[in-house]
């Protein structure tokens, strides 16, 4: 019997300068976690908006995943200046995934958002973002202690609890779960059109998923990515995900014959 053909994954790339020259390039846990996880096939996409159009993309795949990433979106795509150290900023990336997340939402491209994609997310549609959450008043450090081993940087390090009638709530089956967090900046403002998933023990909204958008999408601070076989729930939203992305190629693939 032949087997189906696994869904075609996007994954953009950030935009790096690697000794002398520039590089697209993406982590390979990511690229791990939607071939463990989802069962899908990822592409990277170079983050080249001005030679590459976001329809030319998404009529090609099967889904989108927006991942975590050492830079920042910058703040003028969110009506704001540069605070204090806003870290790394990747102009490349955000000139593809802010249009192209959009694009894929109103196409109803299933969409998976995880750290600054999901950061990526809330400002593409409106949102606010805090450039340095140990500036604000009132929530806790969510960033990581980078001379910690890999495992104790992605180990646990805050519950969530999860909206009643949720889609992660149906995924974990309780209320609240113990997840990673290794990030600096986080939403501010809320975009409108959203309904939240999970908020941090301090307040801080953790995820979140579109209301109008026909497609899956769900949009996340945390990393299911990082040893996704090894954690249940994160391979609950990857295969929710990956799912999603199969019938999508299926109905692709109905619309070709």
């Amino acid at each position: 019997m032949q087997v189906p053909a696994r869904p075609t994954i996007a994954v953009p790339s950030d935009r790096r300068i690697l000794d002398p020259h520039p590089s697209h390039t993406t982590g390979e846990k990511y690229l791990r976690a939607i071939i463990d996880g989802a069962n899908g096939l990822p592409i990277i996409v170079p983050s080249m908006a001005e030679d590459i159009s976001v329809d030319e993309i998404l009529d090609r795949i099967d889904g989108i995943a927006l991942t975590g990433s050492y830079s920042n979106i910058e703040p003028h795509y969110y009506g704001a200046e540069p605070a204090g150290d806003s870290g790394f900023h990747d102009p490349h990336r955000d000139a593809m995934t802010l249009p192209l997340a959009l694009r894929a939402l109103a196409r109803g491209v299933p969409l998976l958002a995880v750290c600054r994609g999901h950061q990526e997310l809330n400002v593409a549609l409106g949102g606010t973002l805090h450039q340095n959450l140990d500036d604000v008043q009132g929530y806790h450090s969510h960033l990581e202690n980078k001379s910690d081993p890999l495992d104790v940087q992605y180990g646990p390090s805050h519950s969530v609890s999860m909206m009643e009638g949720g889609l992660l709530r149906q995924l974990a089956g309780v209320d609240s779960i113990l997840v990673n967090s290794l990030h600096a900046q986080g939403i501010a403002k809320l975009a409108d059109g959203v309904t939240v998933e999970a908020v941090a023990d301090d307040g801080l909204i953790e995820a979140f998923t579109v209301d109008t958008a026909p497609g899956f999408n769900l949009s996340v601070q945390w990393h299911p990515e990082w040893r996704v076989t090894e954690n249940e729930f994160s391979m609950k939203i990857f295969k929710a995900f990956g799912d999603a992305c199969r019938s999508r190629s299926a109905e692709r693939q109905v619309h070709c014959e």
